[in-house]
């Protein structure tokens, strides 16, 4: 008791910290610089929270978003989880993509492995046209290529991605990069949000407010 009434005062000093850093608590207004999700989103019932990063491996605008998105995970507050969904938009080489970051994350090579296969499309211009070629550049983490490809072609791996696109749904994604707070929040980038920078200061905001609600809630 003593344990988790210590945590809520932490995680609370630190989100008043950093809305008063951030200057007023109305600095970002729903509607123009965030946009809340309509459905209502799934509690992940932990005192922690959850960052989503949308992507996928074939937008450009994603393998400029990253290093700024490495940045921002190396200072997020301990209590963020940073998640990645791929999205498939309906097409196949999309679909091909995103299920192979899913086995990589499955077989737990997707940190090692993500931002080398952001370079190897976007550096090395390696066009992947089959789920061989992902298996031999999977392999190269310490995995052996026929377990990639059983983990790939596994029920579990579809079951996933069904999953996750069924969120992209629920969360209103249209494009990439897209960033989802809590299940709660989307961002993206507009007129009002002009930059990365930008973006990651909105995510900031709404971890922030998100972690005031979590300990209130727990107080």
């Amino acid at each position: 008791m003593i344990r988790k009434t210590i945590l809520v005062l932490c995680l609370l000093l630190g989100s008043q910290a950093a809305l008063a850093q951030q200057g007023q608590s109305d600095k970002y207004v729903e509607g123009i610089h965030y946009h809340k999700i309509d459905q209502a989103p799934t509690a992940t019932g932990t005192n922690r929270v959850e960052v989503t990063e949308v992507f996928s491996y074939a937008c450009s605008h994603c393998n400029t978003f990253e290093p700024y998105m490495q940045s921002w995970k190396d200072r997020k507050p301990e209590h963020v989880t940073l998640n990645r969904l791929p999205v498939v938009f309906g097409r196949r080489a999309w679909e091909m993509m995103a299920r192979g970051y899913i086995t990589a994350e499955m077989m737990g090579i997707e940190e090692q492995s993500h931002i080398a296969m952001m370079d190897a499309v976007w550096r090395r211009n390696i066009q992947f046209r089959s789920v061989d070629q992902l298996a031999d550049f999977y392999s190269g983490f310490g995995v052996e290529k026929d377990s990639y490809l059983s983990h790939y072609n596994s029920f579990a791996a579809d079951s996933q991605l069904r999953r996750g696109q069924r969120d992209v749904q629920l969360f209103g994604i249209t494009g990439t990069p897209t960033l989802v707070v809590n299940r709660k929040y989307r961002i993206t980038s507009s007129e009002s949000v002009p930059t990365f920078e930008a973006m990651l200061a909105v995510v900031d905001f709404l971890v922030a407010k998100e972690t005031v609600a979590l300990t209130t809630a727990g107080s």
